[in-house]
This record gives structure tokens, C-alpha cells and sequence, in this order.
């Protein structure tokens, strides 16, 4: 498993993204699966997509600040200053 910063970790969970085109409302849905409840829509492609994007950082935001645990996607995983620390720890060698 591999750690990586807020931006890639976006990337990767938009790699697992859904898109539907919504005829009776005619929207574009996009969910993120791999993160529950993270859904939005919007007119065409490109706009649910950045509309995608506000909701993945939002629901990440709102994560960090409640502790919240996060998936691994695509075998990374969400550094945090638990983890950061804990590579510190683990790497320092003591003589």
C-alpha cells in the first residue's frame, strides 16, 4: 500500500467514478462508489464531473475532521499526520 497527498488521492477516487446520463431530468449523475453518499449531477459531463470533484473533497474534508478512517483505493491510501508520523518513527534508526 502505497500513501499519497489530498490532490492524488482525489485523482484515484475519480478513476472509480460512475457516470450516468439521466434522461427523465436530463443530468448527468456522477457517484463515487467507493465513498458512500458521494454523489452529485450536473448538466453535461464536464460540469458533474467538477461537481464530482467538490463533493470527493468535501466528503474527505469533513472525514479528517471527524477521524474518520479512509479507504484504500487502488492500493493507496489518504496520508495523514498519523501515518507521516508513523513512516517518521519507523525509518529513524537508532544506534
Amino acid at each position: 500500500m502505497k500513501f499519497i497527498g489530498f490532490k492524488d488521492y482525489v485523482k484515484e477516487i475519480l478513476k472509480t467514478a460512475e457516470y450516468k446520463k439521466d434522461i427523465k431530468i436530463d443530468c448527468v449523475v456522477a457517484i463515487a462508489h467507493v465513498l458512500p453518499g458521494c454523489m452529485t449531477q450536473g448538466i453535461n459531463f464536464e460540469n458533474a464531473r467538477d461537481n464530482l470533484i467538490d463533493a470527493i473533497e468535501l466528503w474527505i474534508t469533513i472525514g479528517l475532521r471527524e477521524g474518520e478512517d479512509f479507504p484504500v483505493i487502488n492500493g493507496k491510501k489518504l496520508v495523514t499526520c498519523i501515518e507521516q508520523l508513523e513512516q517518521t518513527i519507523s525509518s529513524v534508526s537508532y544506534a
